[in-house]
């Protein structure tokens, strides 16, 4: 029995996602119960929710790893850094949201429990232990995703979006599923994941046609969700469509939350099978690069830019996860996902308060933004430079790690690939920079020409600014001193 209460109720395993749960409560209570409803009193208590998480799963952080819930569950100083990355990016996203909720007219509490609750279901997707607990956490996410890309109802983009969202998630939930049904039998009925590894060689099955059914079907299912190519298709019309604070919320919590469920599933259950997805990922990574960065050329629309520059982004990634069989290689894509945040968070700020003072999201239209807000041409400028990886900013010291320990790990074409195409992507945000500085009245656009402060409280419009300011700095400087970053990192093993 006593071993029963400790397997069951283990300590703090999920004081952080129970954290979370509290403030869910607490929206929930304040929306009923209040007649008007308190507005500041709602961010507050989502941003202390998440910052209180924050605090908890730092003060745990050297705690041996633990498995908790009768198996389902496990924290390793691994699942932790993920878990920490998916907090960092809610609480970085909820001041961006702020002014674009009041501007548009959307509900607020409804807004931040999804956004709180998708937080808690990549949260546990991170620790899951099990394939059912993984299934219904990641099910918890793309729910809420989804709820949350056709927030804004009354626009026709937005429903589209949505539509297109749900029906190509459901799609890729499915064969995901399916691949963990051949799991489940040819193992015996095991569902947690190191128990389905030794089922699959007590039974003697690792090396049978189905595990190979298993490998693709997996990996077609989490490859939606990283948006890699070709299970991309839906990635352009959900950045376009959705409102931009959820683009910016679901642009780098996805891919947070699938690298953590990828790297785990990949390397404890098919460690025997590695050519074998080695050789798909390298294949989707190559091909996410190339059309990624290609495409993102041709667009006119900075959303649908940044949809098809964040599938070259997650190519890079990619690079760190098949390395992976080193420290150095896991190390790498972490560090590298840190820094992705910040600078995608940062680039998308930018794009936020330049929508809410235009109401336009094309590049053309970016036309000497630096003559009438310098701030925020400067800082777009600075996070577009540091996705292209150029020096000394934080996306080059990332990029140069990767690619090294990618280099180390005999992957010599990829990391042929990725520089070359990172060369490219400058060209395209060169070239939006170029705009950004342009002085010549000729070519300012009427949405520069009018372009003027925000109408909404002082609060509100500093919210945005605050994020895009710790964002910049960080994008800037994180690079210089990354040296206790990839400490960090290498202490990740699980």
């Amino acid at each position: 029995m006593k071993e029963f209460h400790l397997l069951l109720f283990h300590g703090g395993s999920i004081l952080p996602e129970c954290i979370l749960i509290l403030g869910l409560i607490l929206l929930l209570m304040i929306d009923l119960t209040s007649d008007q409803k308190d507005t500041p009193w709602l961010y507050f208590i989502s941003l202390t929710s998440l910052v209180m998480s924050i605090t908890v799963l730092l003060f745990r952080w050297r705690e041996e790893p633990t498995i908790s819930f009768l198996g389902n569950f496990q924290t390793s100083n691994f699942n932790k850094i993920f878990r920490f990355l998916i907090l960092l990016c809610s609480t970085l996203c909820i001041p961006l949201s702020v002014e674009y909720i009041k501007c548009a007219e959307m509900a607020i509490t409804e807004f931040l429990l999804f956004l709180l609750t998708a937080a808690l279901g990549g949260m546990v997707l991170c620790g899951a232990n099990d394939l059912v607990t993984i299934f219904v956490a990641l099910e918890c996410f793309s729910l809420c995703s989804y709820l949350l890309s056709g927030y804004t109802k009354r626009d026709v983009r937005s429903n589209e979006a949505t539509m297109k969202y749900l029906l190509m998630g459901g799609a890729s939930s499915s064969i995901l599923v399916y691949g963990f049904s051949w799991l489940y039998g040819l193992s015996g009925g095991e569902i947690e994941l190191q128990e389905v590894v030794n089922g699959l060689i007590n039974t003697q099955m690792y090396n049978s046609p189905g595990i190979l059914i298993a490998l693709i079907s997996i990996t077609v299912g989490i490859g939606f969700k990283l948006s890699l190519v070709p299970f991309h298709q839906w990635t352009p019309d959900v950045y376009e469509g959705s409102p931009t604070p959820v683009v910016a919320f679901l642009s780098v919590t996805s891919k947070v939350a699938a690298s953590a469920l990828a790297t785990r599933i990949f390397d404890i259950i098919f460690y025997f099978s590695s050519n074998e997805w080695h050789l798909l990922l390298e294949i989707l990574a190559i091909l996410s690069m190339i059309l990624g960065n290609l495409i993102a050329i041709t667009q006119t629309s900075m959303k649908r830019m940044l949809a098809y520059s964040s599938m070259g982004q997650i190519g890079y990634i990619i690079i760190g996860i098949i390395a992976g069989d080193s420290k150095n290689g896991y190390a790498s894509m972490i560090t590298y996902m840190l820094f992705y945040i910040f600078m995608n968070l940062g680039t998308f700020a930018c794009i936020v308060l330049f929508g809410l003072r235009t109401g336009t999201d094309n590049i053309r239209d970016y036309a000497g933004l630096y003559t009438k807000d310098p701030f925020s041409a400067f800082s777009l400028a600075l996070c577009l430079l540091s996705l292209g990886g150029i020096p000394p900013l934080a996306g080059f010291f990332g990029k140069l790690y990767l690619f090294w320990c990618g280099w180390q790990a005999g992957l010599y074409l990829l990391v042929s690939i990725g520089p070359f195409m990172s060369v490219i992507s400058i060209y395209y945000y060169l070239k939006i920079i170029k705009l950004l500085m342009t002085e010549r009245n000729k070519e300012i656009t009427p949405h520069v020409q009018n372009y003027r402060g925000s109408p909404s409280s002082f609060i509100s419009k500093n919210s945005i600014e605050l994020s895009m300011i710790v964002c910049v700095t960080a994008s800037t400087t994180l690079g210089i001193a990354m040296n206790p970053i990839i400490a960090i990192a290498q202490d990740t093993l699980f």
